[in-house]
């Protein structure tokens, strides 16, 4: 039987790939495909992310830079590869050029079939190399699919310009303009201190306890801020992100358009208007809307081109694989603590038992010692601004303020870790709590407690709802209670008593209440409505998925969601019975040399064990023989982890050697030891 005939190239396309022009040719090949595979999809999401620049403190130059390895470095490696097989000889170079192209072509197809089929995985993989192989044969056998690839190759360009001009990051490589007009004093008031904290992504029902007000026992910070200020208790954002969130409560305008958090996209803001009549000193976090002429801006110091690199090739990693990434980009967005930024201590360590080491204190993020720092008196009224990152994930913190490693791949969704990701919310909820003592503390210390206008809030809040896990449209649909309605707390200067307020709040309220509290005049028209003013009539909230496209719903107070009741044994000591088989868990080494040191303590336990234990087995996690925490066994994630236990009682721990139980929990009670590996 006749073998069948190998595909060849014609004549006129090996003319055309001969000396130096089939070298540009190639050249331009790989430019295009490398291109469509790293640098468009690289610098979309980039370009559509101002905020990952502003966090990272990224300056102009070293965005460029980025750009400039994104666009060139890869096809460059790809380039060198070509050429150096050359010297193997023409066959050599043809078939290493075409087995590039094929790899591109797949690598493409895998993005590619993410968007337009339910594939994902394995399968998907299978058809990318299919198509891969499918374009190579149809590159080496015909020139038109060359020429189409060699005018394609001017596509980098174009992606690059776009990403330089068009897109919402362009504010932050070439800002325009530097802020709009100042506002002027009205009434002849005086111009009190404000002091403003905005937290992030904080539910107002998570501080709730069951009769609806601030659970004084596990947020006694925050029962206390709500005994001496006003609680408007129907407040809610106006959007799940903060890029949009944030200048809407800084504008007092509702998001109109994509564009980035920049002074040069958002003129008109709060430290525009008081930057005549005010100093100002603000730490905000992923936005950058008070401009350089208006700001004493204390902040940490940048954090280099390398952390750019290194998170964006993370960024490609989620971007070509061929299963879905569920990530929120801004869990990558953790503050850095004290020590990390290099900082002094704003204040002594607290005197509270939780701190039994002094180095926790480290752990303080750099940008709230920052801003405690610059809590004085000053003979010119002051805007004291901080946007901090709290109790915002990455969630890493346990209410003592001891810090813990956890993956970065863990679930927040599904059978029992979306328990586990509320409960290691309100564990870091719980070191927030200990920041705003802090900052009652210091305001009494240095005098400026009771002449200050004093605002606590945060952007907007997060849904723990099964199925709807996070702060987009499910779960504004799902657990709008959740995600839309936020702390929102305003200590009028020598305000003694607190009182609640229940109207129509909404965040394009917060500017216009705060200039009037602080007697300014806005020199622009506003959405919001101040405090001061009669409350609003109708009770419908807004919210915003995107810009200039609002969801409305009803407003009234939510109900609290059931508090997570710990299991019985949480607390008592190991009484053992037979041993029940092996666990796997990751990190033992960490208890068999436990450092006080490091402020670190493997508060979180994760691993694996036998599919003989079925799903829903409620597994015991005990430290030095007491037990810290009950979870179940559930199904395995891709991680191949089956149970993970936050333990938030950090005096389980103790300094050097710590004994690890995790022992299986019969349904009559009785405790079964497994053997760890």
């Amino acid at each position: 039987m006749a073998e069948p005939p190998v595909a060849t190239p014609s004549p006129a396309v090996l003319r055309w790939d001969r000396g130096w022009r089939g070298e540009l040719g190639r050249l331009l090949e790989v430019t295009a495909l490398v291109g469509l595979v790293v640098t468009q999809p690289l610098l979309d999401v980039l370009g559509r992310s101002p905020d990952f620049f502003l966090f990272h403190r990224a300056d102009p130059a070293q965005i460029l830079l980025l750009v400039a390895l994104v666009a060139v470095l890869p096809t460059t490696g790809m380039a060198l590869l070509g050429a150096l097989s050359r010297l193997a000889g023409r066959t050599v170079r043809a078939v290493t050029h075409t087995g590039l192209v094929g790899l591109l072509i797949a690598a493409l197809a895998v993005q590619v079939g993410r968007h337009v089929t339910p594939l994902r995985g394995v399968p998907l993989l299978v058809v990318a190399l299919l198509v891969g192989a499918g374009g190579a044969v149809a590159h080496r056998r015909w020139r038109a699919p060359r020429l189409v690839l060699r005018l394609a190759a001017a596509g980098p360009v174009a992606f690059v310009a776009l990403f330089l001009f068009v897109s919402p990051t362009s504010a932050v490589v070439l800002p325009r303009g530097d802020g709009g007009a100042a506002g002027t004093a009205q009434g002849g008031g005086v111009h009190p201190p404000v002091v403003m904290l905005i937290l992030d992504e904080l539910p107002l029902v998570s501080l709730l306890g069951t009769d609806g007000t601030i659970d004084a026992t596990r947020f006694p910070h925050f029962a206390e801020l709500a005994g001496a200020s006003t609680w408007y208790r129907n407040a809610t954002g106006v959007s799940g992100w903060t890029p949009n969130a944030l200048p809407a409560m800084l504008t007092g305008r509702y998001p109109a358009r994509p564009v980035a958090p920049h002074y040069s996209q958002y003129p008109d803001n709060i430290f525009t208007a008081f930057g005549g009549l005010y100093d100002i000193k603000a730490e905000e976090s992923i936005t950058r809307l008070c401009p350089p002429s208006r700001c004493e801006q204390p902040v940490t110091p940048e954090q280099g081109l390398g952390v750019l690199v290194r998170e964006t090739g993370t960024l490609l990693g989620r971007i070509a694989g061929p299963t879905e990434s569920a990530v929120d980009p801004e869990d990558s967005y953790r503050e850095q603590t004290r020590v990390e930024a290099g900082l002094d201590a704003a204040e002594p360590v607290p005197a509270d038992p939780k701190f039994r080491w002094d180095s926790l204190d480290d752990n303080q993020p750099a940008r709230f010692t920052s801003f405690l720092a610059g809590l004085k008196p000053t003979p010119r009224p002051t805007l004291h601004f901080l946007h901090l990152l709290m109790p915002h994930s990455p969630w890493a913190y346990l209410p003592s303020g001891a810090r813990y490693d956890a993956p970065e791949d863990l679930p927040n969704d599904g059978a029992g870790w979306v328990d586990l990701a509320r409960q290691r919310h309100l564990a870091q909820l719980g070191y927030t709590d200990r920041l705003i003592g802090e900052t009652l503390r210091t305001l009494r210390a240095s005098g400026l407690y009771d002449q200050s206008l004093l605002v606590v809030t945060a952007d907007h809040g997060v849904s723990f709802r099964p199925g709807a896990q996070g702060r987009g449209m499910d779960a504004i649909k799902a657990a709008a209670g959740e995600v839309a309605w936020v702390p929102m707390f305003v200590k009028e200067p020598r305000q003694q008593t607190g009182r609640v307020d229940d109207r129509n709040w909404e965040h394009v309220d917060l500017l216009p209440t705060v200039a009037d509290e602080a007697n300014i005049r806005l020199p622009w028209r506003v959405d919001g409505r101040s405090a001061r003013q009669a409350p609003r009539t109708d009770g419908t909230k807004h919210f915003y998925d995107r810009p200039g496209e609002p969801t409305t719903f009803p407003g009234g107070v939510p109900s609290p969601p059931p508090l997570p009741t710990p299991h019985p044994l949480v607390g008592t000591q190991v009484r053992a019975g037979p041993a029940a088989g092996n666990a796997r868990v990751a990190d033992l080494a960490a208890f068999t040399a436990m450092d006080p040191d490091t402020g670190t303590l493997p508060a979180l336990v994760w691993g694996d064990v036998p599919d003989q234990i079925p799903d829903g087995t409620l597994l015991a996690v005990a430290v030095n023989g007491r037990i810290g925490a009950v979870v179940p066994a559930v199904p395995a994630d891709p991680g191949g982890r089956r149970f993970a236990a936050l333990l938030t009682d950090d005096t389980l721990f103790r300094a050097g050697t710590n004994q690890l139980d995790v022992l299986q929990v019969a349904p009559d009670g009785t405790l079964r030891r497994l053997a760890l590996s």
